[in-house]
């Protein structure tokens, strides 16, 4: 049976500074899609999604929604004029009776509603956007890089939101795990066309190497009858002048057909070279400790990385991934302990608050006022690994064209504010890499080059990310940081550590509100034997559902429980007992479910 269509956009044309990004543009979402959109830095995904929300007019073109539909649009940099909440900002759009919703959302991102406007960072205003989208769960949700500014466990909680919910939702993501694990359809932008595929992200690098190669075989074919016809010109035209001028035409359509043709654009030609070898060890801590008033930051803890070594530190934001990073580099002292540093180091880091870039400066002025890449007396040439390239092909290198090397760092997308630093790090050699979240924002064409070049590097990477299908890509050793100042080395990457990881000695089960039930007597956190991994992944995740259903449960309970609420708020009650009835099922199937993969467990 065909679904209804949620929005519809019939013959879009959009042109910015006088370059055209869609033209005659057609696209349909319907209900119960989950769609990946996915496409270069740069290429249009999130104007496509902001003309998909009403916040972009098209130059021709309409946009349909049809009536009763709500259409929410995660934006990345809200305006929160007028509130003095975070809080406030996120639920001035619900009921009263419904504003417990954001609460239950807040809990999940890590955010707190009460927090000031006026003192929230640019992640913590992001998490407010998106819970308050979550929190009035529209019948399409728009989802521009949702789980930027999230560590790994809110993006696991936003993972498991989206995929028991019945709403539509279209989500832009660098992050390969989330978007596999979501996604049932793909919308590839690719030179300002949009095409669609009913498959998920896992499936779409297939699909475009497979267009891809579809479209060079096309290009050769018509270049080999353009030069047959060219020779056919060249050698017989004196002859036959008359009678074959409709071919001479030909030859000139097919050739003006060539040149229409727009070029992919290639990957990013970034080079990874390491400086002079470092000493085998490279960095050892012995007992090292740190206190942040009275909170405990790091517990003492001992460490030696070698030569060559990968490590990754990994937590819920705060919980001091980059002052342990620090630690070891030297540039925080620790309370307690020593750290050696090994000898000849070359270090090269990339912050993830990207100080490194002043956003009033041009690019060029970015690059060639460094003081480690200026060439003396050469105002347009920047010095990479030691000899000089023109500013503008060193951009090139990374994508930029010579356009954007005046216009100022501020003007740029995240991804080319990380390609940019990438390119001040990149130009010199280093046997040290320090990477404090590299991945955000950064196209996927893009992260697997970093991660091939990386692989290759013959220097130490020492990494911070919440992107969990880098971390198993890149890493050969993960620092755990679990709160309560401890951290626990584990040999591999995410999925390593997941397997290895057991809960910790003085970890408690909080005490049940209700009767214990069979589903929460455990929760297996260890690989379990005799199910698959999606089966797996489902039983670990399972107990915190049935937590978070419980909870609602019980929030709507205490709502209900009113005597007056039905003769004063017929609608608001009418509401809420409908969402009881429907979190109760909800919860015996979960616990159904668990009862089932436990069973098959055991087996």
């Amino acid at each position: 049976m065909a679904r209804a269509p949620l929005l519809q956009l019939n013959g879009i044309s959009l042109t910015f500074g006088g370059e055209p990004v869609f033209d005659g543009l057609d696209l349909v979402v319907q209900q119960g899609d989950r769609v990946a959109l996915v496409g270069r830095n740069g290429s249009g995904k999130s104007t496509l999604m902001k003309v998909m929300a009403g916040l972009v007019e098209p130059d021709r073109g309409e946009r349909i929604v049809p009536a009763g539909v709500r259409v929410g649009y995660m934006d990345q940099h809200p305006d929160l004029t007028g509130f003095a909440t975070l809080g406030d900002f996120a639920a001035h759009a619900l009921d009263p009776s419904e504003a417990y919703r954001v609460e239950m959302v807040a809990e999940g991102l890590k955010f707190r509603p009460e927090t000031p406007v006026n003192t929230a960072s640019g992640g913590e205003r992001r998490r407010a956007a998106l819970a308050k989208l979550l929190a009035e769960a529209p019948e399409l949700m728009l989802l521009d890089e949702p789980t930027n500014h999230l560590d790994i466990q809110a993006i696991g909680w936003l993972e498991e939101q989206l995929s028991t919910t019945r709403t539509a939702f279209v989500l832009i993501s660098h992050d390969r795990a989330f978007l596999r694990a979501l996604t049932r359809a793909t919308l590839w932008i690719d030179r300002g066309v949009v095409r669609r595929q009913e498959r998920g992200f896992d499936a779409f690098e297939e699909w475009r190497d497979k267009l891809w190669e579809e479209e060079d075989e096309a290009r050769h074919k018509l270049n080999r009858k353009i030069k047959a016809e060219a020779r056919w010109a060249v050698e017989g035209i004196s002859a036959r002048r008359k009678r074959n001028q409709g071919r001479v035409r030909a030859l000139q359509g097919l050739r003006e057909q060539r040149a229409n043709m727009i070029r992919r654009q290639g990957a990013a030609e970034m080079v990874l070279e390491g400086g002079q070898k470092s000493g085998k060890k490279v960095f050892e801590a012995r007992g090292i400790s740190k206190t942040f008033d009275d909170k405990v930051i790091l517990k003492p803890f001992d460490l030696r990385v070698m030569r060559g070594d990968r490590v990754a530190f990994v937590g819920p934001n705060g919980v001091g991934k980059t002052t342990l990073l620090k630690m070891l580099t030297g540039e925080v002292a620790p309370d307690t302990g020593t750290v050696d540093l090994g000898t000849n180091l070359e270090m090269a880091v990339f912050d993830q608050n990207r100080s490194q870039l002043d956003p009033e400066l041009s690019l060029w002025e970015s690059l060639t006022g460094d003081p480690e890449m200026r060439v003396s007396g050469k105002a347009d040439q920047v010095l990479v690994r030691g000899q000089p390239r023109h500013v503008v092909g060193y951009l090139k290198d990374f994508l930029f064209d010579e356009r954007q090397a005046r216009a100022p760092v501020r003007s740029l997308s995240g991804g080319e504010k990380a390609r940019l630093l990438l390119a001040k790090i990149m130009a010199r050699e280093s046997n040290v890499l320090v990477l404090d979240e590299p991945t955000n924002d950064l196209d996927v064409e893009t992260l697997d080059l970093l991660q091939e070049l990386l692989g290759d590097y013959d220097g130490t990477v020492l990494l911070v990310s919440h992107d969990r299908d880098f971390l198993d890509r890149v890493a050969s050793t993960t620092i755990a940081m679990e709160g309560d100042g401890r951290a626990t080395v584990y040999a591999g990457g995410w999925s390593d550590y997941q397997d290895q990881r057991q809960p910790a000695p003085d970890d408690k089960p909080a005490a049940p509100k209700t009767a214990p039930k069979p589903v929460a007597e455990a929760a297996p956190k260890a690989p379990v034997e005799g199910l698959t991994y999606t089966e797996k992944h489902r039983l670990e995740k399972l107990p915190a559902i049935i937590e978070r259903l419980e909870a609602e449960i019980a929030k709507l309970e205490e709502f209900l429980s009113d005597p007056d609420l039905f003769a004063k708020e017929p609608v608001k009650f009418k509401k809420a007992s409908e969402g009881l009835v429907e979190r109760q099922n909800k919860l015996a199937e979960a616990e159904e479910e668990w009862l089932l993969l436990e069973d098959k467990a055991s087996a």
